[in-house]
């Protein structure tokens, strides 16, 4: 793998960089997106539609391991058939293996088991150990994977966060020790809310072998006020010419926050509890300058973030989603058509609604990139909260 930051932005950490992934023919520039999939493929959208995304900014792939040797095939099957890659015929996306299923499942709070993580799975909850987790990546062969991580809520003790630290530079001792078959590894970087832990977990995780970080534990009960001095503790404490990718960071004003905190990679599961809720992206995506404006969508089932294709205002609505916006959806399909796909369960309403939320997401993140190289990131981030802040205004004075 090959990283390069290209800018970055005034009086800000932001940067805007560029990552190549062997194998895989396209370079992505950063900030960027990582589709989840849990299974190997986006939860709604078939290979055959992955191709009217944006590329190359949908070309990286999040999956979670545990979904496919603890209920789908076995890791020797997935080895025979020649890894992730050719299992789902995707040889031109690049895929990044995190053992947290960050859509459902959360890693045991309480567990004194020194030897692996426990996790909670449809199967049951499982001890993964190091072993066992690079069986995994050996079969699947990942073009990136993060170490074994115990990842703690923000309520623990102190004692509690020393531990996890203790036991993830551990585990990323022995994954690297147990590597056989190559695939960029980045330390998982732990600590909860104790910034003296996340700090010393990043010196330690800065001293090995690694070709990236993969800082977890966010998303797990910490205030947005406390997450900028928590996520600074540690991406202070990294080196510039690497890649930082987190998990648990998801909602616009969340990937902010990251951004201006000096992060590269995020996890996409907002757009699959977006899509899995009948909830359609809307908000703009390239104006810095000045006010945007929402007149041309309805106040209700909307947080003018995104509107509920479920309401029955849309069911007679003959235009699209956005008359801006050049995705297949809405190139092609109107709310009213959606509602009603909605309303009758039809999983055609999950595929459109996936397809444009990813592509509304990725422009989101094309624009962060944008203000970045023009050096106006703060004001752009600013003017996002802005707008979002007198909109919540505006609608309580109208309860």
């Amino acid at each position: 793998m090959k990283f390069v930051v290209k800018a970055w932005s005034n009086g800000s950490k932001a940067r805007a960089g560029v990552v190549q992934l062997e194998s895989c023919p396209y370079p992505v520039e950063t900030p960027a997106l990582l589709l989840s999939a849990r299974k190997g493929l986006p939860a709604f959208i078939s290979p055959d539609l992955l191709p009217s995304l944006p590329s190359p900014d949908s070309h990286l792939l999040q999956t979670s391991p545990l979904h496919f040797s603890m209920e789908g095939l076995s890791s020797k099957t997935i080895a025979n058939i020649g890894g992730l890659h050719k299992m789902v015929g995707l040889q031109e996306y690049g895929f990044a293996a995190v053992l947290r299923d960050s859509v459902v499942c959360l890693p045991e709070f309480n567990s004194t088991n020194k030897t692996g993580a426990s996790f909670e799975t449809p199967c049951g909850r499982v001890l993964i150990k190091p072993v066992e987790f690079m069986g995994m990546i050996s079969s699947m062969k990942p073009n990136l994977w993060a170490s074994l991580a115990d990842e703690v809520p923000a309520w623990v003790s102190e004692k509690r966060n020393k531990t996890s630290v203790d036991r993830t530079v551990r585990w990323l001792d022995d994954c690297i020790s147990l590597n056989m078959t190559g695939g960029d590894v980045f330390g998982a970087i732990v600590g909860g809310s104790s910034m003296e832990e996340r700090r010393r977990c990043a010196q330690e995780v800065v001293r090995r072998n690694v070709s990236g970080y993969w800082i977890g534990g966010f998303g797990l009960g910490e205030s947005m006020d406390e997450r900028t001095a928590l996520l600074n503790a540690v991406t202070d404490n990294l080196t510039d010419e690497k890649p930082r990718q987190v998990s648990g960071l998801g909602l616009p004003e969340e990937v902010l926050q990251g951004v201006a905190a000096g992060i590269d990679l995020f996890d996409s599961t907002y757009i699959y509890h977006l899509t899995l809720g009948g909830f359609a992206l809307t908000f703009p995506l390239c104006k810095i300058e000045g006010r945007a404006s929402y007149s041309q969508l309805s106040d209700i089932g909307s947080d003018h973030t995104k509107i509920n294709l479920k309401a029955t205002i849309y069911r007679k609505d003959t235009s699209p989603i956005l008359d801006s916006c050049g995705c297949h959806t809405c190139q092609n399909h109107t709310k009213a058509y959606i509602n009603h796909l909605l309303n009758v369960h039809e999983m055609l309403a999950q595929t459109l609604l996936e397809i444009h939320n990813t592509h509304h997401y990725l422009g989101f993140f094309r624009a962060i990139r944008g203000a970045i190289h023009k050096g106006k990131f703060e004001e752009f981030r600013q003017k996002f909260i802005e707008s979002r802040c007198d909109h919540l205004f505006t609608a309580a004075l109208c309860a």
